[in-house]
């Protein structure tokens, strides 16, 4: 799509009615809110004048199509290329605040301390830089129209490729998904930025998450500096969501998966939770955030016995935009990670992770 397309005047009507569609892709990572703001972008570039800088989105998740093609007009399917434009960052946390603090310490911490020595016992071989680190998923997401109630769809399969290039690079992954009212089921999918990006939070390669602060205020603050924040969402929940995306998609070394875990413990508002279910419906321990200043609510899901990360729910809160009328917080996606591998090229399944 671009300002000289002739479908420019219907650009909205077709988007809407594909957000209307079945997106039963991952929650990333980015939801039902998101995609509004996909869209709205999307919409922005189509009426950009020749030459004239289009706005930058506030926020670019890890590579999930259910964030993105429903902003893509049917007449582009047979064609596709995923293509992501990246803004700045937002804020570290503020001085003297939770987020560079102590953790409390409450259950969610005594929890996610026992991830957290739990992910240092791992193991996980370095990836190469000509290599890709491969994702299967299971997931459910809201397909009721854009605006109305929150109708979860069918599970679906979704798989990834992750790059692992030092860059800068412009196509940072693969995607491809199956099953019922699957988006373009079957098709291999780039997930590209409009500009080349290096590795960082927006492409997070195993090299960049190596260099990463051992400690995890220091930890913590990088993710602050680099998150940034959409409408709906506080500072604090988008940085917990940023790292739910991060456990979903990618193979992390040892030493900084449990930084990560114990920085988690120091986002303010995190709480436990005694029992989660993933898309698959395997049951476990939960760790979520809240705050009045979110219209979104994020689960993590942990193992009971192994303490390994399973998936992730997503709810709208009480009065979030497209609840209106309903109390209490509303489920509108829940995934499952199935396998994780290493592979050579992409569209490549790992042996052990083929199913």
């Amino acid at each position: 799509m671009n300002a000289d397309n002739p479908r420019v005047g219907s650009a909205r009507s077709e988007a809407e009615e594909l957000l209307a569609a079945s997106a039963d892709w991952d929650l990333s990572p980015s939801r039902h809110l998101h995609y509004k703001d996909i869209l709205m972008q999307q919409i922005d570039q189509d009426h950009t004048a020749p030459g004239e800088k289009p706005a930058v989105p506030s926020r670019r998740r890890l590579p999930r199509l259910g964030l993105v093609l429903p902003a893509v007009s049917l007449a582009l399917a047979g064609a596709l290329v995923i293509t992501f434009s990246h803004g700045g960052h937002g804020s570290a946390p503020a001085a003297g605040s939770a987020a560079s603090g102590p953790a409390r310490v409450n259950s969610a911490t005594a929890t996610l301390d026992r991830i957290a020595a739990a992910a240092m016992k791992t193991d996980a071989a370095p990836v190469a830089e000509n290599q890709f680190v491969y994702i299967r998923r299971l997931a459910r997401e809201n397909k009721g129209a854009f605006g109305g109630p929150v109708v979860l769809g069918a599970t679906h399969k979704e798989e990834a490729w992750m790059a692992q290039k030092p860059g800068p690079v412009t196509t940072t992954g693969w995607l491809r998904s199956s099953g019922k009212d699957a988006v373009m089921p079957g098709q291999l999918v780039p997930s590209t930025f409009a500009t080349p990006v290096r590795p960082g939070l927006w492409y997070p390669t195993y090299a960049w998450l190596a260099q990463l602060p051992a400690d995890p205020d220091a930890l913590l603050e990088v993710l602050y500096n680099q998150t940034t924040v959409e409408d709906g969402e506080s500072k604090d929940e988008a940085v917990f969501r940023g790292i739910g995306d991060l456990l979903g998609s990618v193979i992390m070394p040892p030493a900084t998966a449990s930084a990560l875990y114990k920085a988690v413990a120091r986002v303010p508002g995190v709480t436990w939770i005694p029992d989660a279910v993933d898309a698959a419906g395997r049951h476990g321990i939960g760790i979520t955030h809240q705050d009045s200043g979110s219209a979104t609510r994020s689960v993590l899901i942990f193992d009971k016995d192994t303490l390994a990360y399973l998936g992730s729910q997503a709810y709208f809160t009480d009065g979030g935009a497209t609840t209106r009328g309903t109390r209490g917080d509303v489920l509108f996606g829940v995934d499952a990670v199935m396998a994780r591998g290493v592979v050579d090229r992409h569209g490549e399944v790992p042996p052990e992770s083929a199913g």
